[in-house]
């Protein structure tokens, strides 16, 4: 049950931010491009966001997707979070950084419960 917990909190947190994305797509694409980044790459983001999120809450392929949003979540910390004169900055760097190590923990042991590849897995075992 736990790892289920895990997930539904960690992939919430991504299907929500990309919802929050969707929803002001004009101050996100300012944002972004304030860090030489190309507004073309906001609406995949959004995307993947929601889809990495969900994917993870549902447990489908959930090593691989985990160890996708870590390496999304480091590439967006080294771009948007290493000013690290604020403070503000190191706290959006560090908590990202946990959130990696979460997403590590879950690529290392997968789904055990309430996942589509646990369903997977018992179909294969039959």
């Amino acid at each position: 049950m736990f790892d289920g917990v895990v997930r539904f909190l960690m992939g919430l947190l991504f299907v929500l931010t990309g919802a929050g994305k969707a929803g002001a797509p004009g101050p996100t694409s300012e944002y972004m491009a304030s860090f030489g980044l190309s507004e073309i790459l906001l609406w995949p983001t959004i995307i993947f966001e929601i889809a990495g999120g969900v994917l993870l809450i549902i447990g489908f392929k959930t090593r691989l997707n985990a160890a996708v949003l870590a390496v999304f979540t480091i590439a967006a910390s080294l771009v948007f979070h290493t000013d690290f004169s604020d403070q503000s900055q190191i706290i959006l760097f560090l908590k990202n950084m946990a959130i990696v190590g979460g997403f590590l923990v879950v690529a290392k042991h997968g789904s055990e419960n309430w996942s589509i590849d646990r369903l997977v897995s018992k179909k294969d075992d039959a």
